[in-house]
């Protein structure tokens, strides 16, 4: 890629929310100068499934050379941006409890049925932390279980249903927030195992993951000193580059977490931290609650690292081509949506959330 080029292709490192329930007319403006890479929905930007699937449409329109990641935390439980009339699920602990592959497969079917029927290709889940400390503020039943065998068995699963059911999957995350006792959202937490207890515990769940095919996988803002005593994992090569995409193989995408908790915010501004997080390995970033002119702020900074030799502008091209490499295999995902608004809250769906609830 020539330097002249990277500024009309910066935009794809990017997953950027926005607020309102329509697609505003400076994204619009932005997308077109920097051609993005997604979207990400949250509560403030839904009403009811029809807005939703005609913020897909809108949100698709954006696209440039590549299709957009139109994505959204929909977990289940606690973290669920759509509710009702969408099917409100019980938490994933359930799913672990049950033991039940074939109630994982109906789940993630009915899931990625609801998600696809109003244009939504990317879900950020499953979580693969697993819940090994009681006093966690963050994942606590958001995890599958308290073993790596439980968690990493219902993961593949989930991993491996979602994404044949249509929506593109990302475990996170990486390298564990399993055990920690903060909430990254707040500060920056600490966990304290040595590599050999990581690779054989908090790994084991995300190595089950790729072995299916996992499209994304998203960092964890925390520090690991037995891997990187300064840095937090987002902003760390050793975490992300060495372990993550060379000791365990991963070749999809690698997206960090969003930029804007205070685990890292409260020490590198924004367009420092998206310029760190390349360089680290992430090959896009979550831009989610800051303005379009901090977003805008911070593509720049990239744009500047490079032309200064700061970011290796052979880092951006990787970056780019695993963004390319995914979105082309999963191009029968991506394509411009057709909504399907019948699947939403359907009956059927609504009998496999009681069959999870039973085991709360």
């Amino acid at each position: 890629m020539l330097l002249r080029d990277l500024r009309r292709h910066v935009g794809q490192l990017a997953i950027v929310g926005f607020p309102g329930h329509a697609v505003p007319a400076d994204l619009k403006r932005v997308a077109a100068e920097f051609d993005l890479g997604g979207v990400i929905y949250f509560a403030r930007n839904i009403v009811d499934p029809a807005q939703v699937a005609d913020l897909s449409r809108e949100s698709a329109d954006l696209a440039q050379d590549w299709p957009l990641w139109i994505s959204v935390d929909q977990e289940g439980g606690r973290v669920a941006r759509l509710r009702r009339p969408f099917t409100e699920w019980p938490p994933m602990i359930t799913l672990g409890r049950s033991g039940d592959e074939r109630l994982v497969e109906a789940f993630a079917a009915a899931l990625a049925a609801e998600l696809r029927g109003v244009g939504i290709n990317l879900d950020y889940t499953p979580v693969l932390d697993i819940h090994t400390n009681p006093k966690n503020p963050i994942i606590g039943d958001r995890a599958f279980g308290e073993t790596a065998d439980v968690v990493s068995r219902i993961g593949a699963s989930m991993v491996r249903a979602l994404q044949k059911a249509g929506i593109v999957a990302c475990g996170k995350h990486f390298p564990g927030h399993g055990d920690t006792s903060t909430d990254s959202h707040l500060e920056l937490p600490l966990v304290e195992h040595p590599p050999d207890r990581l690779n054989a515990i908090e790994f084991a769940p995300f190595r089950a993951a790729i072995a299916e095919g996992l499209g994304t996988i998203m960092t964890a803002h925390v520090l690991v000193p037995s891997l990187d005593e300064d840095l937090p994992a987002t902003l760390s090569r050793t975490v992300v580059t060495d372990v993550l995409k060379q000791q365990l193989g991963f070749d999809g995408l690698v997206i960090s977490d969003d930029l804007g908790m205070n685990a890292v915010a409260a020490t590198w501004p924004l367009p420092e931290a998206m310029v760190m997080a390349l360089a680290a390995g992430c090959d896009a970033v979550l831009l989610c609650n800051s303005t379009l002119d901090e977003q805008v702020e911070a593509l720049e900074a990239v744009i500047h690292a490079v032309e200064q030799g700061r970011l290796p502008l052979a880092r951006v091209e990787d970056a780019m081509m695993r963004q390319s490499r995914v979105k082309t295999r999963f191009a029968h995902l991506l394509q411009p949506p057709t909504t399907n608004l019948d699947s939403i809250g359907h009956d059927a769906h609504h009998a496999i959330a009681a069959r999870m609830a039973a085991f709360l």
